[in-house]
């Protein structure tokens, strides 16, 4: 299977996240706005990816598979610093729930995909609306200090992603809820 150039932007959004880690803690003045920038690189690729792989017909099951993992691994590393650097309940409880939403729909799409009713659980316009939401949240909470407007922005936007993120996955059961009830 050659690694065509979509491929390898989800690829290029796994290998920064080393570079965003070590740059979110660089003892640099602008180290966090230099760390948001990355993470928008990381972002927009996210979007670059998908629609070169559809527009040049590219699409591949590795490309399929890989780009909500380099997804999620780049969020949750980028949630889990931003909790680190405000360990307050008011971060924690959005933090929990994306993460535990991300869990459980990775899982519901794997159990679905399965016993071949992955279309039953397919990423939705909810979904994107999601996403949205938190990469906007991410990039303010990461490149603004605790107290700035656009930091309390960053909050504002990541408790939306919340709930958006509860609103998707409830849809996500409950499109899968015949299949889990008749399989009970």
């Amino acid at each position: 299977m050659p690694l065509n150039f979509p491929i390898w932007l989800t690829v290029s959004r796994i290998l920064l996240i080393p570079l965003f880690v070590v740059v979110f803690y660089l003892p640099w003045p602008h180290a966090r706005i230099a760390a948001s920038l990355i993470f928008i690189i990381a972002a927009l690729t996210d979007w670059l990816d998908g629609y070169l792989a559809r527009r040049w017909d590219q699409t591949s099951a590795f490309g399929a598979f890989l780009d909500p993992v380099a997804d999620k691994l780049i969020v949750a590393v980028a949630l889990i610093l931003v909790l680190q650097r405000d360990a307050r309940v008011l971060i924690a409880l959005p933090v929990a729930i994306i993460i535990s939403r991300e869990i459980t729909v990775s899982a519901l799409r794997e159990w679905m995909a399965e016993i071949g009713q992955r279309a039953r659980v397919a990423v939705s316009w909810l979904g994107k609306l999601k996403t949205t939401a938190q990469m906007t949240a991410l990039i303010a909470l990461i490149g603004f200090e605790h107290g700035h407007a656009l930091y309390w922005l960053g909050v504002a936007a990541l408790y939306v992603a919340a709930a958006l993120t509860l609103w998707s996955m409830a849809a996500y059961l409950r499109a899968a809820w015949p299949t889990l009830r008749a399989r009970s």
